[in-house]
C-alpha cells in the first residue's frame, strides 16, 4: 500500500469518526437547559386533565404553576359564589354588615331553586347562618338574600360584582346572577384564572375559611343540617375550602384552596364531566404542586449595623424584612441573594425607615427582594446634647 492511499484512508477514518461524533452529540440532551426544567414539562405534559380547564396558582404571591384552557370563557354554576361572598366579606370587614344582623327574605329570594335551605317569604334569619349555608351548601336563596341585603336589590349588587371583577382584573368574566344559575342566563362567563383571582381575593379574609373547611353544621337552632357540597375537605389532607358548582351546562367546576407545610395552592377545574372526575382531577393537580413545589423562605443574616451621621447614636441596627415565594423544590438550594446597604445615612430615623434591600436571584433571574429597614428610632443630636458630649470627652480623657 503507497504512502499516498494510506493517507486517503486515513482522512476518510477522520470523516467517518467526525460525522459519529455529531450524530452522538445531537441524541444527547442540551447541556443549557436548566437543571429540572425538562422534567417540571414532562410532568405537566403528563397531567392531562380530564376536563375543559384548569389552573394551579399559589396562593401567596398569585403565581401560576400550572394552567390548561385557563383563558376559556365558560359558565361557571355556583362558583359564581365566590364572588358573591367576597362582597358579603367585604361589607362584614368594613363594618356595614355584622354577623349577628337580622336579614328579612324576600320573594325573590325565596323563589331560588336549585341548592337552597328552603327560606320562606318574610323569614328573618342572621347574616352568619346564610353565610354558612352558602359557604357550605351553597344555598341560592341565601346568597340572593345576602345580595339584596347588601346592595338594595339584586341588579345593583351584580353590577357591584362586575364592578369587583374589573378592579381584580378579571378580564374573562361576565356575571348576570349572584347564584351561577344559568338556565337563563346566555352570558354568565367566567375563566379557571378568573376564577382563581377572586378566590385569592377572597382568602384574604380568613374568617371565610372558619366556614369553607367545615364539614357539616347546623342552622335554625341546630333544626336543618349543612353538608359541605366540597367533598374535598373532608377527603383530602390539607383541603380548606373553597366552593364546588355544577349545571347541564357548565358540567362540575370547583375552586379548591389547600395549604401543606407553608405551601398554599388554589387549584381551579372546570367542565368536568361528573363530581368524581372533578375531585380526582383537583386531587391530581393538588398532588403535582404540592410533589414539586415548596414555599422559599429567606434566611439571610442580618446585616452589620449602618453608620449614623448627627444621630444620638452612631450606628443603628439594621433588620431584613422576611421574604419568601413559590419555587421548584429542586431550585430551592440554588436561590442567590445581593446586599445593597450604604455605608453610611443620616439622621434622624424612625424605627422601620428603609435603609437598603435584598435581591434574590435564581439562575441569574430576579425572583424577588425586600427592603433592609432600621430596627430602632435614632433622632438627631442636639446642640446639647453634642456640647455634653465633648465636655465630657475633655474631661475623661
Amino acid at each position: 500500500m503507497t504512502t499516498r492511499t494510506q493517507s486517503h484512508l486515513a482522512a476518510r477514518r477522520s470523516v467517518l469518526l467526525f460525522l459519529m461524533l455529531a450524530l452522538l452529540l445531537t441524541a444527547l440532551p442540551s447541556a443549557s437547559a436548566a437543571p429540572g426544567a425538562a422534567s417540571f414539562a414532562a410532568e405537566q405534559d403528563s397531567l392531562n386533565l380530564n376536563c375543559k380547564s384548569a389552573i394551579l396558582m399559589d396562593a401567596a404571591t398569585g403565581t401560576v404553576l400550572y394552567e390548561q384552557n385557563a383563558d376559556q370563557a365558560l359558565p361557571p354554576a355556583s362558583v359564581t359564589k365566590i364572588m358573591t361572598l367576597l362582597l358579603v366579606m367585604e361589607a362584614i370587614d368594613g363594618g356595614t354588615l355584622q354577623l349577628s344582623d337580622p336579614i328579612s327574605v324576600s320573594e325573590t329570594a325565596a323563589g331560588m331553586g336549585g341548592s337552597q335551605i328552603y327560606l320562606e317569604p318574610g323569614e328573618i334569619m342572621s347574616c352568619e347562618d346564610m353565610l354558612k349555608s352558602v359557604v357550605i351548601s351553597s344555598a341560592n336563596d341565601a346568597a340572593v338574600a345576602l345580595a339584596e341585603h347588601i346592595a338594595g336589590d339584586i341588579d345593583t349588587f351584580v353590577r357591584r360584582m362586575n364592578e369587583k371583577a374589573t378592579s381584580l382584573g378579571m378580564t374573562g368574566t361576565q356575571f348576570e346572577n349572584a347564584t351561577g344559575l344559568d338556565d337563563t342566563a346566555e352570558h354568565h362567563l367566567t375563566t379557571a384564572r378568573d376564577i382563581a383571582i377572586m378566590s385569592r381575593a377572597l382568602i384574604e379574609h380568613k374568617t371565610i375559611l372558619q366556614y369553607s373547611s367545615v364539614w357539616m353544621d347546623t342552622i335554625r337552632n341546630g333544626t336543618f343540617g349543612l353538608t359541605n357540597t366540597n367533598r374535598l375537605i373532608r377527603f383530602y389532607r390539607g383541603a380548606t375550602g373553597l366552593k364546588t358548582g355544577s349545571t347541564e351546562k357548565a358540567g362540575f367546576c370547583v375552586s379548591v384552596t389547600a395549604a401543606r407545610d407553608g405551601l398554599s395552592l388554589i387549584c381551579v377545574i372546570m367542565g368536568a364531566e361528573n363530581r368524581d372526575i372533578r375531585n380526582a382531577q383537583a386531587t391530581k393537580l393538588l398532588d403535582w404542586g404540592f410533589a414539586n413545589y415548596a414555599n422559599y423562605q429567606s434566611n439571610t443574616p442580618a446585616p452589620e449595623p449602618v453608620r449614623i451621621t448627627g444621630g444620638i447614636n452612631s450606628s443603628v441596627k439594621a433588620e431584613i424584612v422576611p421574604f419568601c415565594c413559590t419555587l421548584p423544590k429542586a431550585q430551592l438550594d440554588k436561590v442567590e441573594y445581593t446586599v445593597e446597604l450604604p455605608e453610611c445615612i443620616a439622621a434622624p430615623l424612625s424605627k422601620g425607615a428603609p435603609l437598603g434591600s435584598v435581591t434574590y436571584r435564581l439562575n441569574g433571574e430576579i425572583i424577588g427582594s425586600t427592603p433592609i429597614v432600621a430596627a430602632e428610632d435614632i433622632p438627631r443630636i442636639t446642640y446639647r446634647q453634642l456640647l455634653k458630649r465633648l465636655l465630657c470627652a475633655c474631661l475623661f480623657h
